[in-house]
C-alpha cells in the first residue's frame, strides 16, 4: 500500500522558491550562479523528497532537467569563433537568473503586503476598560523555518541512520498510523518544555518509521500544536510545544 503524502504548506511554492532558498542559504550571488553547485544541492532535495515519499510536482522535475541542461552547456569547451562571425552569446544562466530576480521581487512584495495585513488586523477599537495590572503578554517566537529546512534536516537524519545501523536483509513492513505517531510525538514534546531536538524524534532507523514521523510532525505544525525553530542556517532544528 502506497504511503504517498500530499504536503500542503505555504512554504512549498515551487522550484523557484527552492532555488531562492538555496541561494539565500549558501549566500550565492544571484547574478553569478554556480550552476554545478546549486544543481547538486537541488538534486539532493529532490532525492530526499522522493525518499520521504512526498508527491513532487512535475515542475520540480522540469527545473531539475533545466539545471542539468545549463550545467551541460557550461561544461562544453569554448569553440574558436572567427572575428567576422563573432556574435554575442547569451550566458545559459541568464534566463534562469531573470526568472529568479522576478520571482524574488514578487515574493518580497507579497511578504510586505502580508505584514501590512497582519498589522491592520491588530488595529481595533473597544470601550475603555480599567485593569489593576496589565496582563502579561506571552511571546511565541517560531523562527524562520521553511519546509526546505526540514527536508535538509531529514536528509542528514536518513544518511546518518543508514550508516549507524545497516539495513536488515529481511523486509519488515511496519504500518504505523499517522495519528498514533502524532500522539507519540506530542507526548515527547510535552515532556521537554525547553524543546526537543528534531533528530531525537527519529530513534528507529527504519524508512517507514522516519517517513511517518516526518508526516506526523508536519501535521502537528499545520495544526499549530508544535512549532519549529532554527537559530541560523545549518543549525539543529528544535521542536516546541505550542502552549
Amino acid at each position: 500500500m502506497s504511503m504517498k503524502y500530499e504536503v500542503h504548506t505555504e512554504a512549498f511554492q515551487g522550484p523557484l522558491d527552492l532555488l531562492l532558498h538555496l541561494i539565500n542559504q549558501y549566500e550565492i550571488d544571484i547574478y553569478d550562479i554556480p550552476v554545478a553547485e546549486i544543481t547538486e544541492q537541488y538534486m539532493t532535495y529532490i532525492h530526499t523528497m522522493q525518499q520521504l515519499e512526498l508527491n513532487i510536482a512535475s515542475e520540480y522535475l522540469v527545473m531539475a532537467a533545466t539545471l542539468i541542461a545549463i550545467k551541460s552547456q557550461l561544461l562544453l569547451p569554448n569553440q574558436t569563433i572567427e572575428p567576422e562571425d563573432e556574435e554575442y552569446e547569451e550566458d545559459p544562466r541568464e534566463d534562469l537568473m531573470r526568472r529568479l530576480i522576478e520571482y524574488r521581487k514578487y515574493k518580497e512584495a507579497a511578504d510586505q503586503l502580508k505584514e501590512r495585513e497582519l498589522e491592520a488586523n491588530k488595529i481595533y477599537t473597544r470601550p475603555p476598560v480599567e485593569f489593576e495590572e496589565a496582563p502579561a503578554q506571552k511571546q511565541v517566537v517560531q523562527g524562520d523555518v521553511s519546509i526546505y529546512d526540514m527536508i535538509a534536516a531529514m536528509n542528514k537524519i536518513m544518511e546518518r541512520k543508514k550508516w549507524e545501523k545497516p539495513v536488515s536483509t529481511k523486509i519488515q513492513r511496519t504500518e504505523i498510523p499517522i495519528k498514533q505517531r502524532m500522539d507519540e510525538v506530542m507526548t515527547q514534546v510535552k515532556e521537554r518544555p525547553d524543546g526537543i531536538a528534531f533528530d531525537e524524534l527519529f530513534p528507529i532507523p527504519s524508512r517507514s518509521h522516519i517517513v511517518v514521523t516526518f508526516m506526523a510532525v508536519l501535521e502537528l505544525m499545520k495544526g499549530k500544536q508544535v512549532y519549529c525553530t532554527q537559530e541560523k542556517h545549518f543549525d539543529e532544528l528544535m521542536i516546541y510545544y505550542m502552549r
